[in-house]
Parts: C-alpha cells; sequence; structure tokens
C-alpha cells in the first residue's frame, strides 16, 4: 500500500468520523493541520474522491462508506 492509498483511506475514514457539526471542508483543513498534506493537496485528493464517487459535498457516499468501514477494520489490527 503506498503513501496515496493510506492518505485516500485516512480522509475516509475522517469523514466518516466527523462529527456533525463539521463539513467535508473542515476535515480537509483539520487533516492539513496534522501535516498528512498540505491544504492543496487535501484539495485534490477531496476532488478526486468526489470523483470517484465516495464523497459528496455533504459527506460520504455508501460506496465511501463501506470503503471507509474497510479501512477501520485494516487500522485496528
Amino acid at each position: 500500500m503506498n503513501e496515496e492509498d493510506i492518505n485516500k483511506k485516512v480522509f475516509l475514514l475522517a469523514l466518516l468520523k466527523k462529527r456533525e457539526d463539521e463539513t467535508v471542508t473542515d476535515i480537509v483543513k483539520t487533516l492539513a493541520n496534522t501535516g498528512m498534506f498540505d491544504l492543496k493537496e487535501g484539495r485534490a485528493l477531496l476532488q478526486e474522491l468526489k470523483q470517484q464517487q465516495y464523497v459528496t459535498d455533504e459527506g460520504l457516499t455508501f460506496k465511501g462508506i463501506i470503503i471507509a468501514q474497510e479501512a477501520e477494520a485494516e487500522f485496528k489490527l
């Protein structure tokens, strides 16, 4: 698994765990603040996940939820 795949999984997992009052943009900023990526890379990743139909402006799609749950199980190992 490469760094890009890990970033995608962490991003989706963060969206799965987001609070009700948080937006998708809030998650991008939060992950950028951790140093996972810079804001520009985060926005590009968000756009890529939207194109792959994992994410909408409101949050995860059903497809995104499944991948995020798989990532959560993988990271628990």
